[in-house]
């Protein structure tokens, strides 16, 4: 993974993370870069295809990050003003002024037809086409040169790609051993609960409601694409032992003080707990704020995943735990009776 980091004397860093892989591995594979070269191919007067070379790596002076659109990936590029003209005066010079369709024949080349533009990734032919009506009027207006930006498809031609996966040592004994133990984990915290209340009413709710704040806050790690490593699993660990306590402080609070024999009692002793918590909630998103942008490696992991699990607890699933028991303790007249 890939992530930028930020120390406290303001300095910007980039973090890498590579399973399996050591120091010198890594900087070795960090050090091999890619060659981009773009060529205009196009006929001769004599019927032969010609290919010149227009753009190469250094004529970008800016290269954006990849952008998903419905024609497929696309990396945004900038060129040097002085190397803008000259391209521009290339296309021209080509025959590229106007639309231009291609049939480029990658395995013979010169039983190709029309007018490409062809893109190379080190020395290898990744895309090849036509220029489109747009970007042709802007070359043989001029104004390209005005605002040298277009787009480079990515190279994602999957019938002649190659992928390599790197599978983490241990990874299938390390993702059943995690199963293993958060099954226990369940049980174990299951039966605690169970002795204190001996009623399953409370604790069967109580387990339910923190397995799915689990889920939630696995499927917000999902959604950024986080990679789990140990700063995030300790904040699940630290979700789940705070929900836990709140979880129990509401049962307490609500079955601690007496006989609940209407709603208006219930909704009093809720409020008077739920205080407790989002005061608690609140303390511990202030401590953690810190830590998520100064920048501190792995800690700002560990922050993050702590204070969206604290927001999940006090938005979602303490509000939802306070409903279940409501409707488990109290028949419905007691409900509706204040």
């Amino acid at each position: 993974s890939v992530s930028t980091i930020r120390s406290t004397g303001g300095q910007q860093f980039i973090s890498i993370t590579a399973p399996d892989r050591d120091r010198e591995e890594l900087r070795s594979l960090l050090d091999e870069r890619g060659v981009v070269r773009v060529y205009a191919f196009y006929p001769a007067d004599n019927g032969t295809y010609v290919r010149q070379q227009v753009l190469e790596q250094g004529d970008f002076a800016r290269i954006s990050p990849a952008e998903q659109q419905e024609t497929g990936a696309v990396v945004p590029v900038t060129l040097y003003e002085d190397i803008a003209e000259r391209y521009q005066e290339d296309m021209v010079q080509y025959g590229f002024d106007r639309r231009r369709t291609c049939n480029y024949d990658r395995e013979n080349p010169q039983q190709s037809s029309g007018r490409c533009l062809v893109v190379e990734l080190n020395d290898e032919v990744v895309f090849a086409g036509g220029v489109q009506q747009g970007l042709a009027e802007l070359y043989d207006s001029g104004e390209f040169a005005e605002d040298p930006v277009f787009q480079l498809p990515a190279p994602l031609n999957f019938e002649e790609d190659r992928s390599t996966t790197l599978e983490p040592a241990l990874a299938q004994q390390f993702k059943l051993n995690s199963l293993i133990v958060g099954v226990l984990a369940v049980f174990a915290v299951s039966g605690m609960v169970y002795l204190r209340y001996r009623n399953p009413r409370v604790a069967l709710p109580m387990i339910l409601t923190a397995m799915s704040e689990v889920l939630i806050l696995l499927g917000f790690v999902a959604s950024v694409q986080y990679a789990l490593n140990l700063s995030h699993i300790a904040g699940f660990i630290a979700v789940i032992g705070t929900g836990v306590d709140d979880l129990i402080i509401i049962a307490d609070e609500i079955l601690q003080q007496g006989e609940v024999a209407t709603g208006r009692v219930f909704q009093n002793r809720f409020r008077k707990a739920f205080w407790v918590i989002g005061a608690a909630a609140a303390t511990t998103i202030l401590a953690m704020s810190p830590l998520t942008v100064l920048g501190l490696g792995d800690l700002s992991g560990f922050a993050i995943v702590t204070i969206v699990g604290v927001l999940v607890g006090v938005l979602i699933t303490r509000p939802a735990y306070g409903d279940i028991l409501r409707n488990l303790i109290l028949r419905q007249e007691e409900r509706d009776r204040d």
